[in-house]
């Protein structure tokens, strides 16, 4: 069992953020919090501990002082939720940073399907996992939807990984029946759904960690319309009807071209996202990344069957597919998460993404036609304007998990969700051993307060920054964690 005392942020929707310059955040031996108190003085701290210490003893929850380990915080540190990736590519991270020429489907054809293929040797996946998730979980990222490859064996390791490391994830088996490469593609579409069966069970198979939760779950991936033909997209929609809690995740309306081709696939359908909604593919659970593109007709009907989207503006830019407008799909009620998409996108950091993401809803709000003199702006909207940082913080921790389907687990300190938590650490003075590891982009003063360290942190933080990355109450990574 766990006390954590010290400074503390979170959000509790898209508009509102909660500062706390003093919080003492009680996690049981299961990862659940017990019990979190807020916006304290100093000369409370020890008062409302053991005040909380003699409540919890009577109702016999196992909370004694000498079972209890206590952790301070101090200058220039903070609790932060962990963060949410609601969109990567686990086998792409060795193309980090290549292709920067190509647009996607040149880009998928030169640089990706080459290096995808590469994990049909089970050896290349062992060590690239390890790798990958390692990396992930220092850059404070606590959930992950990975999209694994082709490859049944390699990502069933991916998933053994992300176990083993103590990361909640949702791991998934690329399904691809269509227009990859010669060398590229799954044989058949009852191949490809039988290989997406076996890990499914194989995932729920996981021996079950000492959290409140399973930490790995299998996602149902059909990589996009263009690489599936309608025999596999309707089969897996038939195994999502089997399993109604399972989450799907997929792409959609990245690139005019992607878009195009789609249609010419699908003429049918009445747009894409009717391309997934006809096959039962479109529903609360699903996780549609990029959406730069949706027409009105297919906003409305993501809203209408409650699925989310997982935005990647790093990778959006990179391979110049365009600009998502977050602000209207939050506007609508729509889902929203953050998305890395490496190596579509070049940083597997949700930092970088949430300053991307920024960055979009600038530009997007200086297009926005100039208001009348007379009009009186609407205070909750956010279309046409750029987005806060309490919207932006949102998106990377209780959007993503709302996308998840995890709102109720993870995403913020509320009481009787599970402690995913990032201890940031802003002074500079994390030095483990005798390597320094101060980040020079980020200022730091002895004066600021807590909204000022969350904003050096979102805007110039990195894995430095990132001092300790606890899962369900486990302390999983940092730099201050020893293996």
């Amino acid at each position: 069992m766990q006390i954590f005392v010290g400074q503390l942020v979170h959000t509790l929707d898209p508009t509102t953020i909660q500062y706390s310059s003093l919080s003492v955040v009680g996690v049981s031996d299961n990862g659940v919090i017990d019990f979190a108190v807020h916006d304290l003085s100093p000369g409370d701290v020890e008062r409302i501990i053991q005040e909380q210490l003699s409540q919890k003893a009577n109702l016999d929850k196992g909370w004694k002082a000498e079972n209890v380990k206590r952790t301070v915080l101090g200058h220039g540190e903070f609790l932060v939720p962990g963060f949410v990736d609601t969109h990567t590519h686990a086998p792409q991270f060795p193309n980090i940073c290549r292709g920067q020429q190509y647009e996607l489907l040149d880009w998928l054809k030169y640089i990706t399907f080459p290096e995808e293929e590469k994990l049909a040797d089970v050896a290349v996946a062992k060590r690239l996992y390890n790798e990958v998730v390692r990396r992930v979980i220092s850059l404070g990222t606590t959930t992950c939807c990975y999209y694994g490859s082709l490859h049944l064996e390699a990502t069933k390791v991916l998933a053994d990984e992300c176990q083993a490391q103590g990361q909640r994830a949702f791991v998934g088996k690329c399904n691809m029946d269509r227009n990859g490469s010669p060398t590229y593609v799954e044989a058949s579409c009852s191949s490809s759904v039988a290989d997406t069966r076996s890990l499914i069970s194989y995932i729920q198979s996981l021996p079950k960690l000492p959290t409140s939760s399973p930490l790995v779950n299998p996602i149902i991936t059909p990589r996009f319309a263009i690489s599936c033909t309608d025999e596999l997209l309707s089969q897996l929609g038939t195994l999502a009807k089997e399993n109604p809690g399972m989450l799907i995740q997929t792409h959609i309306s990245e690139n005019a071209s992607e878009i195009a081709y789609t249609h010419a696939l699908f003429p049918n359908a009445p747009h894409y996202a009717g391309v997934y909604d006809t096959h039962g593919l479109l529903r609360d659970g699903t996780v549609l990344g990029h959406a730069c593109h949706l027409t009105e007709e297919e906003v409305k009907l993501v809203k209408q069957r409650n699925a989310g989207i997982a935005h990647c503006p790093t990778s959006n830019f990179n391979i110049r597919s365009g600009m998502a407008n977050v602000g209207k799909y939050l506007d609508r009620g729509i889902k929203v998460g953050l998305g890395t998409d490496c190596s579509g996108g070049y940083c597997p950091s949700i930092l970088r993404t949430l300053q991307d993401a920024c960055v979009t809803s600038k530009i997007l709000s200086l297009s926005t036609p100039p208001k009348p003199l007379d009009y009186k702006e609407d205070p909750e909207k956010l279309e046409g304007k750029h987005l806060p940082i309490s919207t932006l913080l949102y998106l990377a921790t209780l959007g993503g998990a709302d996308v998840c389907l995890l709102k109720d687990k993870v995403g913020n300190f509320v009481v009787g969700k599970e402690f995913d938590a990032i201890v940031a650490s802003i002074t500079g003075d994390n030095t483990p051993g005798e390597q320094g590891r101060a980040n020079p982009a980020v200022w730091y003063s002895a004066d600021d307060d807590i909204q000022t360290l969350v904003e050096r942190f979102l805007f110039g933080g990195d894995d430095r920054n990132i001092k300790e990355v606890y899962v369900c109450g486990r302390r999983v990574g940092g730099w201050g964690h020893s293996q």
